[in-house]
Order: structure tokens, then C-alpha cells, then sequence
């Protein structure tokens, strides 16, 4: 299965090339990529978790 979100800042900065993980009930289970588009797909299997996005805010320029 996969996961794909939009991933946008209010500011408007791009956050193309950012490393994004996938949490499933807190624990890392897929990484993607944000492209051009502000797009990330994750690759998993179903089931039932909470889940969440981690993005490293160290690439964000102030």
C-alpha cells in the first residue's frame, strides 16, 4: 500500500529534497522524500496505527 500526502509550510518555503519519516504508533516505519510538487509517498503494509509524519527541521532556512 502507499501513503501519499502534500507536505506545505505557511511560510512557502519549498521543502523539496526533505527527508521525511513515516511513525506508526511512534516508531519509524518508512522514510520518503518530499519532490517538486511538495509530494511524499510512503511504501507500507496495512494495519491499524496512529500515525505521524517527522520532518528534519534542520533543512528549513530562516
Amino acid at each position: 500500500m502507499t501513503i501519499r500526502l502534500k507536505v506545505q509550510l505557511a511560510s512557502g518555503q519549498s521543502l523539496e529534497g526533505a527527508p521525511l519519516e513515516l511513525l506508526a504508533d511512534g516508531k519509524p516505519i518508512a522514510r520518503g522524500v518530499v519532490d517538486k510538487q511538495g509530494v511524499a509517498a510512503f511504501a507500507v503494509s496495512p494495519g491499524k496505527s496512529a500515525l505521524a509524519v517527522r520532518v528534519d527541521r534542520s533543512i528549513v532556512q530562516r
